[in-house]
């Protein structure tokens, strides 16, 4: 019996199918928990486990006098075994699959330590009343997750990056850059509107029209980089860095819109959340972005994308 538990276990990790769907697994996981976080954020439920790690001083479970909140922000922590789950496995295969290279399970393991680290920064949150200064890291921190986990998945697809001219790769770099700073700039118009998590938590003292229109110049600089980017690109031949960076402008545009949208409608709770999922989207498409890129150190033909190589990536 114990030889069929390890024959199903190697099934479940071994071989290119497995490895990949770990990987994207992983991934989208890493991309739920920012939506769901953001749901317990906008129902009031930030506190609804008062506590950390335990929900209450004497329970690890909300009590019924906590209610729905209770509930909301106890789901929301169970989630984090979910996301352990998925980078475990992410990590087993790419452990099993190692021939293709160290770099695969290096980027798993850094998955796995970075989710407890996130749920540590989200204890942190909850000790300190939802302090904005630590709201915004635990956020931060889950997009830095996600980062990690496309280049885990363009390494597990064995395509390498395509080598692009150095201004080129300098003009990703600048877009994936700017769309981080418009990150952060956002986190800061998060802390000082009215979705605070519960009535009860401090906000950043922030001018949120202010800080509202500094992320939306932002957020501008970045269509307009990643505009330069789909020049470029379909200029040079580059089809696969075309193709990432058609993909990003697509999640911009769509986050400006509803950006704008949320913003002139006084920030409904169903257009934040699609905001949110449109962050996460966001974020996973100039990853892919800046890990489809590498700077070109020898001659290259434009439109001659390279093969895939395992090994190389």
């Amino acid at each position: 019996m114990e030889g069929v538990h390890v024959d199903v276990l190697r099934k479940l990790v071994d071989g290119e199918r497995a490895l990949r769907t770990w990987l994207w697994v992983s991934l989208i996981c890493n991309m739920g928990i920012i939506v769901t976080g953001a749901v317990v954020r906008l129902t009031g439920s930030g506190l609804g486990c008062p506590t950390w790690p335990r929900c209450t001083d004497d329970s690890y479970v909300p009590h019924e006098a906590y209610g729905i909140h209770g509930i909301i922000e106890f789901g929301n922590r169970l989630l984090t075994f979910v996301l352990v789950i998925a980078a475990v496995g992410a990590f087993a295969a790419a452990w099993r699959n190692r021939g293709r290279g160290s770099r695969l399970w290096w980027l798993t393991l850094a998955v796995g330590i970075g989710i407890p680290l996130q749920a540590i920064v989200g204890g942190i949150t909850v000790l300190t009343g939802l302090d904005p200064a630590w709201v915004a890291p635990h956020l931060l921190l889950s997009i830095v997750l996600i980062v990690v986990c496309v280049w885990a998945l363009r390494v597990g697809y064995g395509v390498p990056p395509t080598a692009v001219a150095p201004g080129a790769r300098w003009l990703v770099i600048a877009t994936f850059a700017a769309s981080m700073l418009s990150i952060v700039v956002g986190t800061v118009v998060t802390g000082a509107g009215p979705h605070a998590g519960d009535a009860s938590a401090v906000r950043n003292g922030a001018d949120i029209e202010t800080v509202a229109r500094i992320h939306a110049l932002t957020a501008w600089l970045v269509v307009a980089l990643v505009i330069a980017c789909v020049w470029l690109f379909q200029r040079t031949g580059h089809h696969r860095p075309a193709r990432a960076a058609r993909l990003t402008l697509l999640t911009v545009a769509f986050q400006g819109v509803v950006g704008y949208a949320q913003y002139f409608l006084g920030l409904p709770v169903g257009i934040v959340i699609l905001h949110m999922v449109g962050l996460t989207v966001l974020t996973a498409a100039v990853s892919w972005l800046l890990v489809s890129t590498t700077r070109r150190t020898h001659a290259h033909q434009p439109g001659a994308d390279d093969r895939p190589s395992l090994r190389a990536a």
